[in-house]
């Protein structure tokens, strides 16, 4: 069998790209739950766009399984107002975070967003300063 590959443009910048920002770093780092959420958004323009195939030609450019790309695409299923929350968490500066993906994966499974927000609340993240 014959291997056909192409070469598929992101719309991000390359490495030799990249501006360089005259303001200064922001302390910490933003949570990985903010960055996948963000990720999980990119990868579905991408495929409502047709600029990837499916999620398998996601996964072969991601360097990751075909099951962690819709783990991570699932979190578009979130109520729009508990996305914003995730995109929008304080960054880190220390310790761990409050809130994970897998934390979300039964939220996520929900269909109806009031229900979502019930779980959400159930699970105590507004704890972190994320009412809902």
């Amino acid at each position: 069998m014959a291997k056909v590959r192409k070469i598929v443009d992101l719309g991000g910048p390359t490495r030799r790209e990249v501006a360089v920002c005259e303001e200064p770093e922001l302390p910490g780092t933003l949570p990985r739950i903010t960055r996948l959420m963000a990720l999980a958004i990119r990868f579905d323009e991408l495929l409502r766009t047709g600029k990837v195939q499916d999620l398998n030609h996601l996964a072969t450019i991601g360097n990751v399984s075909q099951p962690r790309i819709s783990q991570i695409l699932s979190l578009v299923l979130l109520a729009p107002d508990l996305q914003e929350k995730l995109l929008f968490l304080p960054r880190l500066t220390e310790g761990k975070p409050e809130i994970t993906e897998k934390q979300l994966r039964p939220v996520v499974q929900l269909e109806d967003w009031q229900e979502q927000r019930k779980l959400w609340r159930s699970l105590g993240l507004e704890k972190s300063g994320l009412t809902g």
